[in-house]
């Protein structure tokens, strides 16, 4: 990319109106516009594979907040690391999007953290040549494939390991955070050691609960604080063996939160809820709190 067009970019991201930006939000790494492999045609050993890995990372939103109070939109492919506006550490958000991948919900979500001061690395999972359709929120369906959860874990910690590597995130407040499928990889994610540890986790629109093993409870190996957001009627959990909480699985940490919506609003029968003003309060105090 040239130095003027990356120029133009910058200029862009800085000066977009919100509401212009999220009517025409466009993604190649969503259900709509993503050529899926079939499923006999996934392979575990291409989930590893050093290329597929790297285009969810290459591909990342990335979201920076700015000194004036805007917020820097672009993708990590578009950064060289020496512009003037990543002369600090930031706490930075690893955010890991459902399973329908990247929507304007997901850019208001990112958004949302940054201009709460909080850098976010939002990578598509979808972005890898080889992805099998996991749901379909038209019907809605999901459980198409099952294995996902291991590609969306392979692709959390990779993200993790190479945003501690940049100049400018604050390795000591990395925080994973996730909407129905991301929130059930960021609830069950499991470091493999201290590098790829984090500070703690937020799961939107999940219960914790599932008929395969794999996607039941939280794995937090080292303790880390987990604030957990579902309403009672999500309609995506009212099957008996998806019904719950995570706060059922809640680990040690006194930190720990788990939020039922139950006050018979439309909230209470929602999936998403990060747009209600006292869920953005709750998690906000949470993040703070349990900031170094």
């Amino acid at each position: 990319m040239s130095r003027i067009l990356f120029f133009i970019i910058l200029m862009l991201s800085f000066n977009t109106n919100s509401a212009d930006y999220y009517n025409s939000f466009y993604s190649d790494y969503h259900n709509t516009s993503k050529v899926f492999t079939d499923n006999d045609k996934m392979n575990e050993e291409n989930f590893t594979d050093i290329h597929e890995v790297n285009l969810p990372w290459i591909n990342a939103l990335v979201r920076i907040p700015l000194s004036n109070g805007g917020i820097f939109r672009g993708s990590m492919k578009d950064l060289k690391g020496s512009e003037s506006f990543l002369n600090g550490k930031f706490k930075t958000i690893i955010y890991l999007h459902g399973c329908a991948g990247h929507w304007v919900g997901t850019a208001k979500r990112i958004d949302f953290y940054a201009k709460n001061g909080y850098a976010v690395i939002a990578p598509p999972s979808m972005a890898r040549k080889k992805y099998a359709q996991s749901c379909d929120t038209t019907i809605p369906r999901g459980g198409m494939y099952r294995s996902v959860l291991k590609i969306r874990q392979i692709d959390a910690e990779n993200a993790i390991l190479k945003a501690k590597q940049l100049s400018w995130t604050d390795n000591e407040n990395i925080f994973l955070v996730g909407l129905s499928e991301g929130g059930i990889t960021t609830a069950t994610f499991s470091p493999k050691n201290k590098e790829s540890s984090i500070k703690g986790r937020v799961i939107e629109g999940w219960t914790c609960n599932a008929g395969w093993k794999e996607y039941v409870g939280v794995n937090t190996p080292y303790n880390e604080p987990v604030l957990s957001l579902v309403a009672k009627y999500d309609p995506w959990f009212q099957d008996e063996y998806l019904k719950g909480h995570c706060g059922q699985y809640t680990n040690n940490n006194p930190l720990s939160q788990s939020i039922i919506v139950d006050d018979n609003t439309q909230l209470s029968k929602a999936h998403g809820l990060m747009h209600d003003n006292k869920i953005q309060k709750i998690t906000l105090e949470f993040l703070k709190k349990i900031s170094k």
